[in-house]
């Protein structure tokens, strides 16, 4: 009892190094037992077979491979044509092209099926498709990687493994020789990324919409970029008589929003600035509340009598969803927020960030026959004319053509208010 007395201070440091010590390993561990291992946090939940093409393409190619102005070039293939006006695609296997296990692709290989395909190989190094109808974007689908069997591609990195709970993907490791392993980590918020990383789970993350409070963190390398592959939007309901599908009201709704307070670069149309089909004269809808306030005289009594606007949202947009609500109210508009977690089904106005497409194709996103997935609820004959002929074209200074006039008419109806490209963050541990 007299050896505890005696010796008690030292007993109790020791049992708080031992803590902080212990505490220390969650946060350093990484620097110290993970040497050859890059762990990188990722906001999402996949399963198998819609991994992220950024994750993919470190394993394998496509048969093609379309750059960042959208244009097609060859990867497993070296050239291809089209036939019947773009019915019949013949694609060519490059000779120099092998799997991982060393093997030269062949076309048995390569398992693609569509629906309303059919897929001839009449030689070792040739695949026919045979579409129903013309499809111009054939080739830029045709860009997604392919692989032999499981997870075995063309690429450098290679599938060393993956996790899996339940049909969700947990994580996956991909090797490559003289190089640390990449382990890629899933979670379903960015709150939960975010905590991966104060805990030592991750030494990375990437992609994420909001760096706070990493950005003042001297331990932590902060990079932005402005994504143009995305756009935000508020997105009208276009089926909401008497309110929102009147374009006049939206566009009222379109020159009220401030857009330079939003973190990113300004977004004028659906098609990212970056592509080869781009229109940068498409009508810009600066801030421009007197406009917005002298265009509400046109609307009939019956909208300004009944003038109440519900806009939803998710919770990362929620700043950008408040700041929007206030420059309606500035137009005497009662404007409510609902923060959702998936598309709503009935809705005023709804916030949200896209995926833009490589290839400028737009048909499911505003064509009137694409009910599930037409945001909008938006009809515009004129705009499905332009849309289907954009996608049966094959010539691409022709498609350029139709995708400048989609681009005008459909900004100037103004089924959606485009607001930004959205900045991402790469938080690094240093």
């Amino acid at each position: 009892m007299a050896f505890l007395v005696r010796f008690k201070w030292i007993f109790l440091l020791g049992t708080i190094f031992g803590i902080l010590f212990f505490l220390s390993l969650n946060v350093f561990g990484s620097s110290i037992f993970q040497k050859g291992r890059e762990r990188i946090g990722m906001v999402g939940r996949y399963r198998l077979d819609n991994l992220p093409n950024s994750i993919l393409e470190y394993v394998s190619d496509g048969l093609t491979t379309i750059n960042e102005n959208g244009e097609i070039g060859p990867a497993i293939s070296s050239s291809w044509e089209n036939q019947d006006g773009g019915k019949t695609w013949i694609f060519h296997i490059a000779d120099d092209t092998t799997w991982q296990d060393g093997k030269k692709i062949v076309s048995n290989d390569i398992q693609i099926n569509f629906s309303d395909v059919t897929t001839e190989k009449p030689d070792p190094k040739t695949i026919v498709f045979k579409l129903q109808t013309p499809f111009s974007p054939f080739p830029a689908v045709l860009s997604k990687p392919i692989f032999k069997k499981g997870f075995l591609g063309t690429g450098e990195w290679k599938v060393k493994k993956v996790t899996v709970s339940g049909n969700i993907v947990e994580q996956i490791i991909l090797s490559k020789s003289k190089e640390k392993d990449m382990i890629f980590k899933f979670y379903p918020t960015e709150e939960r990324a975010k905590l991966a990383l104060k805990l030592g789970e991750v030494d990375k993350l990437m992609d994420i919409f909001n760096p706070e409070p990493f950005d003042t963190w001297k331990t932590l390398d902060v990079q932005k970029k402005v994504n143009y592959g995305r756009f935000t939007a508020v997105f009208f309901n276009s089926a909401k008589e008497k309110i929102t599908s009147d374009k006049t009201l939206r566009q009222v709704l379109t020159y009220a929003i401030n857009k330079d307070v939003f973190p990113g670069e300004r977004a004028l149309s659906p098609i990212s600035p970056n592509s080869w089909a781009y229109n940068p004269q498409v009508k810009p809808y600066d801030y421009d509340l007197v406009k917005a306030k002298d265009m509400m005289k046109d609307l009939s009594k019956e909208i300004l009598n009944n003038l109440s606007l519900n806009i939803a949202t998710t919770p990362v947009l929620l700043a950008e969803a408040e700041e929007i609500a206030k420059n309606w109210r500035d137009l005497g508009i009662t404007v409510n927020i609902q923060v959702i977690s998936s598309i709503p089904e009935n809705f005023d106005a709804f916030l949200a960030v896209l995926d833009i497409p490589r290839d400028p194709d737009q048909y499911s996103l505003w064509h009137s026959s694409q009910v599930a997935t037409n945001i909008s609820n938006y009809k515009n004959p004129r705009i499905d004319k332009l849309l289907e002929d954009g996608r049966t074209v094959t010539n691409e200074s022709e498609r350029k053509k139709i995708y400048l006039d989609f681009q005008r008419f459909l900004v100037e109806d103004s089924p959606a208010a485009f607001l930004y490209h959205p900045t991402s963050y790469t938080v690094t541990r240093k």
